[in-house]
C-alpha cells in the first residue's frame, strides 16, 4: 500500500476508533451490557468493513488508476450494502441494544468518511501525471539558433 493511502487509512481509523472508544464507555454508561455488545459490534463492524475497502481500492487501482472513480464508487456501493445486510439481519436481535448499535455505526461511518476526506483533502495527490519534459523541443530550438 503506497504511504499516501496508509496515511488515509490512519486519519480515517484514528478518528473512528476514538470515537468507537468513547460511544462505547457512553453505551456501557448508559445501557449496561447489551448497550457495550451492541456499540463495540458497530465500531468493528465500521472500522473492518472500510478499512477493508480502503485495501481493496488500493488493489484494484494499483496498475490501472484510470478505473479509480468506478472502483471508489462500486467499493463504497458494497460497503454501504453489507452494512445494509447487517443491520437487516440483526434487526430484530436482542443479542445487543439495536438503537446503540444503530447510533454508534451512524456516527462512526461518518467520522470514518469525514476523517478519509479530510486526509485526502491534505494529502495534495495529483490526478493528472504530468509529462516528464521531452527532449524534443531543446532539438528544435538548438536548430533554430543554428
Amino acid at each position: 500500500m503506497p504511504s499516501h493511502d496508509a496515511r488515509i487509512l490512519r486519519a480515517a481509523a484514528v478518528p473512528t476508533a476514538a470515537a468507537g472508544i468513547v460511544a462505547i464507555a457512553i453505551a456501557a454508561a448508559v445501557a449496561g451490557g447489551k448497550g457495550l455488545l451492541g456499540a463495540l459490534f458497530a465500531v468493528l463492524l465500521v472500522v473492518g468493513f472500510f478499512s477493508f475497502g480502503q485495501v481493496a481500492l488500493d488493489r484494484l487501482t494499483r496498475n490501472n488508476p484510470q478505473i479509480f472513480m468506478a472502483a471508489g464508487l462500486m467499493v463504497y456501493t458494497t460497503q454501504i450494502l453489507l452494512v445494509g445486510i447487517v443491520l437487516a439481519v440483526f434487526k430484530n436481535t436482542t443479542l445487543f441494544e439495536t438503537r446503540v448499535f444503530a447510533f454508534t455505526l451512524l456516527g462512526c461511518a461518518l467520522i470514518w468518511t469525514a476523517g478519509q476526506v479530510r486526509a485526502a483533502l491534505k494529502a495534495k495527490l495529483l490526478y493528472v501525471v504530468p509529462e516528464a519534459p521531452s527532449e524534443r523541443p531543446r532539438e528544435a530550438e538548438s536548430e533554430r539558433r543554428s
